[in-house]
């Protein structure tokens, strides 16, 4: 019977995972193509150095510590859950025991000492988060969801690891009484002193049943995780690799030129222009999300909400409105408040094309009235001074510059506005090609 029901519980896990995941990717695909010429031994050495061997987070050493802890704690019980999985389906016990020998003891022992200090790093994480209140930690775009989105992952990590040392403990003293069923395992540096500590003066069915709920303990834990992450900041565990693979590799604060522009920038020079049969007007910039590469999108579900960004950006540190996560988070939301309004297919977020009426609702006919800059303000995008400090911080290589640009550019190329102190310099460019308003013509003062 438990099988059965271990079996049930998994195969409906793994339905719902399937399809919240996918609705993500879907959210994640409403974006344009992204046209970077990705290098693949440098994509992967990224992902080798910087998803893997957390590379940039030891710019601070502290958090980087603790949370390399929960990592490598959270790789290593990968086998234990393996075996936890192998387990429930067939009705057995420790079943990797038998198949790697010795090497199965030292697995544990070393599974139990990162447990130990994945432990002492939730707490510490939580008292920085809580109780000290880091200032990157305390910003208001964490006010609400993000905060307690970052708290429940924290309070689940410290389940997982109850789980693992309540099965072990309880493990470790059924070894002593009744060997016949519970292979002796040597190295259980932990649960060796623990389990006899807590549960030595229990009978055979009583920490039968402890084993037992710290299994299943465990077990449902890491299912909650799994079907909780894609509506969380800890999506990242996972889009972490294919973000830091996709990464421009073209040299940073590099600006994409858009060919409208520059053949407009040459006609004025009276150099020659490439005549182009496309006689439709470009759009320039970014007004949603559907105007930014899939890779911009999969950035702001990779943002792992550590501010680092924020930290260092110098508008923010003088007390300027603009916050880089907070701007990456503005393009998930958004992402998922169409994602979740086209898979309504709701007619009323139809637009039907010269006033028609439609029936069928897509990305090319949405409208529901609102835009990014709806989320993202344009004091926000007026702050930024395009110094790069945010895309230099981010541990998991997210570049918040590139949609702030993008913001930029359709607002001054499309609505053809901007902050009071940039329009006399655009005026000025656009009439003598010049930011300086210099009467005179172009050709008359360059040769000077």
């Amino acid at each position: 019977m438990s099988q059965i029901i271990f079996l049930l519980i998994t195969i409906g896990v793994a339905f719902l995972a399937l399809k919240q995941y996918r609705r993500v990717l879907s959210n994640i695909r409403l974006g344009k193509k992204y046209e970077a010429k990705i290098e693949p031994s440098v994509g992967w050495k990224n992902v080798f150095l910087i998803a893997f061997g957390q590379k940039k987070m030891f710019k601070r050493w502290i958090p980087a510590v603790l949370h390399l802890g929960i990592y490598t704690a959270f790789l290593l019980t990968q086998i234990e859950l393996i075996e936890i999985l192998i387990d429930g389906i067939f009705g057995t016990h420790r079943a990797m025991h038998h198949v790697l020998g010795g090497m199965y003891s030292g697995i544990i022992g070393t599974i139990e000492f990162l447990s130990l200090f994945a432990l002492v790093a939730t707490i510490a994480f939580l008292v920085r988060r809580n109780i000290i209140k880091v200032d990157r930690l305390a910003k208001p775009e964490l006010n609400g969801w993000p905060k307690l989105d970052a708290n429940l992952i924290l309070l689940g990590e410290m389940l997982l690891v109850t789980g693992i040392f309540m099965m072990n403990g309880a493990d470790r003293v059924l070894q002593n009484i009744d060997p016949e069923h519970f292979a002796k395992i040597t190295s259980m540096p932990i649960s060796s002193w623990f389990g006899p500590m807590m549960f030595g003066d229990m009978g055979h069915d009583a920490l039968v049943s402890i084993e037992r709920f710290g299994w299943w303990l465990h077990v449902l834990v890491v299912y909650a995780f799994i079907l909780y992450l894609p509506y969380s900041k800890h999506l990242h565990i996972f889009f972490a690799f294919p973000n830091v693979y996709f990464h421009d590799p073209s040299p940073r604060g590099k600006i994409e030129n858009m060919p409208e522009i520059m053949n407009e920038v040459k006609s004025m020079l009276g150099m020659e222009v490439a005549v182009s049969e496309n006689t439709e007007i470009a759009d320039f910039g970014a007004k949603d999300i559907t105007d930014l590469t899939w890779k911009n999108i999969l950035d702001s579900y990779t943002c792992t909400e550590c501010g680092r960004c924020t930290a260092v950006c110098p508008a923010n540190i003088t007390g300027k409105k603009l916050s880089p996560r907070k701007v990456m988070m503005s393009i998930r939301d958004r992402a998922e408040e169409i994602g979740t309004n086209l898979r309504s297919n709701d007619i009323k977020f139809a637009q039907g094309q010269n006033g028609e009426e439609t029936t069928a609702l897509t990305i090319d006919n949405y409208s529901d009235g609102k835009s990014l800059f709806d989320y993202i303000s344009k004091e926000e995008i007026h702050a930024c001074t395009t110094c790069n400090a945010c895309v230099e911080a981010c541990p998991v290589m997210i570049n918040p510059l590139e949609p702030i640009l993008q913001l930029r550019r359709y607002e001054i190329l499309s609505e053809s506005a901007g902050p009071p102190d940039w329009v006399p310099m655009f005026t000025s460019l656009e009439n003598s090609g010049c930011v300086w308003q210099i009467p005179e013509e172009r050709t008359a003062w360059t040769h000077q």
